[in-house]
């Protein structure tokens, strides 16, 4: 599957320009990522160690665009924050079953992210992006990913801290891609976007009991 370099570009150099006032140096301000619109920025370029993820910002007008779009420029915004989180556990997991989880989430994810910046550009190309936080299901979903705790504990502490903020973050995206499924009429999903919604319902479900497991065996 082809990267689809004109999306990636686009949010950088729309992030560059409207965040940083023409630098060409992204804010990292720990005390003041509130302010910052993330809904612009390429998230693979910037340092999330110490980013406040429940305060993303939905891009100006993404109400409005088509909803297969919305869908797709959300969920990889939704993605990459829970790729960000399960690289920093295999590096920093200790439980064994818990890192391979953690692996596998990155290959399926990104896996994922990669097919729908593909349908964006082939479906959706020069469009503006659309990340909308009221999808049902984002805000819940991106509320509680805290990346500068998981970055202060350690050991099996932060193994079952990654599977607190994991589990409604995977929630999270059940429900938005739920939404997607039940959309009929003039808001019905294209085929292939909603047999992708199909299968992240299916695999994250499936994960959050295995992480609810994973915690109970660990008690």
């Amino acid at each position: 599957m082809r990267y689809s370099i004109f999306f990636t570009f686009t949010l950088a150099i729309t992030a560059l320009l409207s965040a940083c006032g023409g630098s060409t140096e992204a804010p990292h301000n720990a005390d003041d990522h509130s302010k910052v619109d993330h809904s612009k920025m390429d998230h693979s370029k910037m340092d999330h160690s110490t980013m406040d993820h429940s305060q993303m910002q939905s891009s100006p007008g993404a109400a409005d665009a088509p909803y297969d779009l919305q869908f797709i420029d959300t969920m990889i915004a939704h993605h990459e924050g829970a790729v960000e989180m399960a690289k920093l556990a295999e590096t920093n997991g200790t439980n064994e079953q818990f890192k391979k989880l953690a692996k596998a989430m990155v290959e399926a994810q990104e896996r994922e992210i990669t097919q729908m910046k593909r349908w964006r550009s082939d479906w959706f190309k020069d469009a503006k992006p659309a990340i909308n936080m009221d999808f049902p299901g984002m805000r819940e979903g991106m509320k509680g990913m805290d990346m500068k705790k998981l970055g202060e504990v350690k050991g099996a502490d932060f193994d079952k801290e990654f599977i607190r903020q994991m589990i409604p973050h995977h929630e999270g995206a059940v429900l938005m891609s739920e939404d997607l499924i039940g959309k009929t009429g003039d808001k019905a999903a294209k085929p292939d976007l909603k047999k992708l919604a199909e299968t992240i319902v299916k695999d994250q479900k499936g994960e959050i009991e295995y992480m609810k497991k994973l915690l109970d065996d660990w008690k």
